[in-house]
């Protein structure tokens, strides 16, 4: 055997892991950190900030008495309070009895129900912060596209003889008004009312002057993004590819592939790929997506994992705080909404428990999206961050949500949970926890 093909799936794979535990170790690093800040901020003092479980690969001790230190296995953290018996947070009766009232007041265990509340909700809270924090930063880089339409970077088409260049502002394409502001609806009216042709003709503003220019479709059928573990990444399309035809009937636009798909029932697809000037053909076998709906619930299509955009970048404008501030709450919000619906959907069976992935699967993703680079790859993280914080809320014991059950228990009755009847919940929630892993894990390796 020839070692040296085994080197790209071993690269893969190396990229795949190193990505996965990046990823993993920046959130569980902020949402345990948050427990630890705000529980200092509360009086309950950290004796143990853990990234990671297992032996110890490094530690140091801060000017409080709290050890901070790395261990071996990348999967998870935790901090451990004094009057901890375990990292979930277990109440050590042994040592509580031996403290003072003063000492018992800097235990998990001892402090105000406030104090306690505080802590644990400050884990996914800060995990809601990453992400935003994040989006904000994006778009603070990105910026925002303006009141009007401006030509940014055009993308490398196969047919390049039109006129329109960067800079010019789009007044009308093939005679009809480009609709600012527009409604989706609306927007989509506009190109579906496009004709399927390469290239049209566009009005538009150059030095100051209206001028008629030749260009391309609006949306011709442009690679602009591939999503992790769809047909179209497993066959290798690339960001940047231009979808030709397809079972060999020409295409110009992309909704013409995209109607392809959508009506294929499942059957492969050959499709012409342009890509820097050689075509190539690519068999791709559709797959089953449960997709959002904008007016809530989900419906079934087939897709092949791609995405398309404009046929050049819009130039864009430098966004306020305030604006990216709040787009970035949206998103983050956008991104809770569409988790809560999807498990409700998956509960109910009205879409399949596949879309649940596992370990092995939020794996594949990171190494995939930092495959296709770094500004990927930290969208990806906020998403995960966003994802990770929620599932913390679930009102499981061990979870975060589990203990913020137990202290609105505490609030309404005025006494805490018998300690023996948290530990055996506890035991439970731990027995949760391992069959959604499990049941992850079986649909990371069996799910088509």
């Amino acid at each position: 055997m020839d070692l040296s093909s085994l080197l790209p799936s071993f690269q893969s794979g190396a990229l795949t892991i190193v990505a996965f535990i990046v990823a993993l170790s920046v959130i569980v690093a902020i949402h345990e950190y948050g427990h630890c800040i705000v529980g200092r901020w509360s009086g309950i003092h950290a004796e143990v900030f853990s990234l990671g479980f297992g032996p110890v690969l490094y530690s140091r001790y801060d000017k409080r008495g709290t050890k901070w230190q790395i261990a071996a296995i990348p999967m998870g953290g935790y901090v451990r309070f004094k009057g901890d018996a375990n990292a979930a947070s277990g109440k050590d009766g042994e040592t509580m009895s031996t403290l003072s009232e003063k000492e018992l007041r800097s235990t998990m265990h001892g402090a105000p129900l406030w104090a306690r509340s505080a802590t644990v909700a400050a884990g996914p809270l800060f995990n809601f912060a990453l992400s935003i924090l994040i989006f904000t930063a994006v778009i603070l880089s990105q910026g925002v596209v303006g009141d009007k339409l401006i030509v940014g970077e055009l993308r490398n088409l196969p047919n390049q003889n039109y006129t329109l260049q960067e800079g010019d502002v789009v007044l009308e394409i093939h005679g009809a008004a480009f609709p600012i502001d527009a409604d989706s609806a609306t927007s989509d009216a506009f190109v579906d009312g496009l004709p399927t042709q390469p290239v049209l003709d566009y009005l538009v503003v150059r030095d100051g002057d209206e001028q008629l220019v030749t260009g391309p479709h609006l949306y011709p059928p442009y690679v602009t993004h591939v999503a992790p573990q769809s047909a179209a990444y497993a066959t290798g399309l690339k960001e940047g590819d231009v979808i030709t035809g397809v079972d060999g009937t020409p295409i110009h636009v992309f909704r013409e592939l995209k109607t392809a798909v959508e009506s294929s029932d499942g059957a492969t697809l050959a499709l012409d790929v342009w890509r820097d000037g050689v075509v190539d053909q690519f068999d791709l076998t559709p797959k089953r997506v449960d997709e959002p709906l904008p007016e809530g619930g989900f419906h079934t299509q087939w897709r092949i994992g791609i995405g398309g955009g404009l046929a050049f970048q819009p130039a864009t404008e430098p966004a306020g705080l305030g604006t990216a501030l709040s787009v970035a709450v949206s998103r983050t919000g956008d991104i809770i909404q569409g988790s809560l619906s999807g498990l409700y959907h998956m509960v109910t069976g009205a879409i399949s428990s596949c879309n649940l992935s596992g370990p092995i699967g939020i794996a594949q993703v990171s190494g995939a999206m930092a495959s296709q680079g770094s500004g990927d790859f930290i969208r990806f993280i906020a998403v995960l961050s966003t994802a990770i914080g929620l599932l913390n809320l679930f009102p499981i014991p061990v979870l975060d949500g589990g203990h913020l059950v137990f202290y609105a228990y505490e609030a309404v009755t005025r006494r805490k949970p018998n300690d023996n009847v948290v530990r055996v919940m506890m035991t439970f929630g731990l027995m949760i926890i391992i069959a959604l892993m499990v049941f992850g894990v079986s649909n990371d390796l069996f799910c088509p």
